[in-house]
């Protein structure tokens, strides 16, 4: 208890701005209101909603000091962790706080438990445990992590709490590395209060010195300030994105059971037809129906005697592999080298992707990394019409793909991809790149050809995307001034390449 008229070390969550008003000023400007979004424009999964980051707080300090309905402790599953958080929460609540602990006889990973506050301002305790990580068990660690924060979140709601802070629920000891564990974190907390915001007013993330820069990267992926913070941010969220909750999906787990267990499906005779496999043997009930013979699919395959729909369903479960991969993988050292990124549109409105063929050591990276983060980057791009701008510029016989490569990446990918691909501008190419490029075109893969268009200027570019719309690499510009010319954007640019 502080001393009669000694300010209270406690700090009251209504007294902290909200994620919402800490904007930029670019963010914050007068017509941020007012902002209309195109038809054709590709949302973020995570909208701009200022209701909901009015909710939400960053705040740099001790949870054990805020004074909300509830405060969260992060420890192990006997309740008697000794880390910072946990320690600070018990020396401020004082002795009563072990005595209620001992009734709650521990806590499972995952799980949340409440006690009251005792000395602390907050009310009440929510006691979790966060998961060990280890990268061979990722998956459990992830939707461990997941239930910490949703069955905290879950309790609040049921006891009609107000106010919740968090502290960071993977706590160092246990290894869960911190960028992927704030995803989580961010990611299910948004979702909660897209569902349940009404029942709760603040959630705060108490964070360290050493965890502020994290968060303070990662919430406008999820908690966009403004309509252009939320298309910028919409690269750089992750593959995996979880469910309408939150939750981790993996594809290989989800299983269609019908409606009307026993009864047959509408389509079910034409599946099976497809397939040409008998399944009789197995049963008609539900269950049984849940997928065909993988093995028998597979040896049909390669006989050659699979319907075109089995065959792309097969080709759609191995996509899914591949990117569920891709989610999984940390693919920051792909990512660095910056050798995909998207830029702006097309003059016909279309997502224009940068291909830096420069920046592509094939030699020196694992490029099965560089295939999972291509699915990891473009696959919430080619749901719609995109075109690639590849810059082979100045590159060398370390930076071109060879044609195995670049076969598996086209057999590889969903569909989507080769319908809504549009164009490549092949930028610079060489009398070499040229040849290779028409027998790749030619006699690997079928449909490509007629999209690629040969660049030798950045002039020539220019007709079918404006230079505002590119972020060029400065070696680009300066080869093609050398080369070409500077350009002279008085000049307008010719309509046809």
């Amino acid at each position: 208890m502080d001393p009669l008229g000694a300010p209270s070390q406690f700090v009251d969550v209504d007294t902290l701005l909200s994620w919402g008003d800490l904007c930029e000023d670019e963010l914050n400007s007068s017509d941020t209101a007012t902002q209309t979004v195109p038809e054709d424009t590709i949302r973020s999964p995570f909208l701009y909603n200022k209701d909901i980051n009015g909710k939400v707080v960053l705040w740099k300090g001790d949870v054990a000091l805020l004074n909300c309905t509830a405060i969260v402790n992060t420890s192990n599953e006997s309740l008697t962790d000794k880390n910072p958080v946990s320690e600070s929460i018990f020396m401020l609540a004082g002795p009563d706080l072990k005595e209620d602990l001992q009734k709650l006889k521990g806590c499972r990973t995952g799980e949340a438990k409440l006690t009251k506050g005792f000395n602390l301002a907050a009310r009440f305790i929510i006691h979790t445990v966060g998961p060990k990580y280890k990268s061979r068990y990722r998956t459990a660690a992830e939707s461990s992590l997941y239930s910490c924060y949703r069955n905290v979140l879950q309790l609040a709601k049921e006891q009609s709490m107000s106010s919740v802070g968090f502290c960071v629920i993977n706590s160092a000891k246990r290894g869960y590395p911190l960028e992927d564990a704030t995803h989580i974190a961010l990611r299910t907390v948004r979702r909660f209060l897209e569902i349940h915001g009404e029942t709760i007013e603040k959630v705060v993330f108490a964070v360290s010195e050493l965890e502020e820069a994290t968060y303070q990267k990662l919430l406008p992926l999820y908690f966009p300030r403004s309509l252009k913070e939320e298309s910028r941010s919409l690269p750089y969220l992750p593959a995996d994105i979880g469910n309408a909750e939150g939750e981790p999906v993996v594809p290989e787990r989800q299983i269609r059971i019908s409606e009307k267990p026993g009864a047959p499906e509408d389509n079910q005779e034409e599946e099976d037809e497809g397939l040409g496999v008998d399944l009789s043997f197995i049963g008609s009930h539900a269950f049984a129906r849940m997928e065909g013979d993988i093995d028998k699919q597979r040896k049909l395959i390669l006989q050659g005697q699979l319907s075109e729909a089995a065959l792309q369903k097969q080709h759609q479960r191995n996509y899914n592999r591949w990117l569920c991969q891709a989610r999984s993988e940390d693919l920051s050292d792909i990512a660095s080298l910056k050798a995909l990124y998207q830029t702006g549109v097309d003059n016909c409105g279309r997502t224009v992707m940068v291909v830096v063929g420069r920046n592509i050591p094939v030699t020196l990276i694992d490029m099965d990394k560089a295939l999972l983060y291509f699915i990891h980057v473009m696959d919430h791009i080619a749901v719609k019409e995109y075109v690639l701008v590849y810059f082979h510029t100045l590159t060398s016989e370390y930076n071109h793909l060879d044609s195995d490569f670049l076969k598996k990446l086209y057999d590889i990918v969903d569909v989507k991809y080769k319908r809504n691909l549009k164009a490549v501008y092949f930028v610079h190419p060489t009398f070499r790149s040229k040849v290779s490029t028409w027998f790749f075109t030619t006699f690997a893969v079928s449909g490509l050809k007629n999209k690629i268009h040969h660049v030798d200027s950045l002039h020539q570019l220019f007709s079918a995307i404006s230079p505002e719309q590119i972020d060029f690499p400065p070696f680009v510009l300066e080869y093609d001034a050398r080369e070409n010319g500077p350009y002279y954007p008085s000049y307008p640019p010719s309509p046809d390449l």
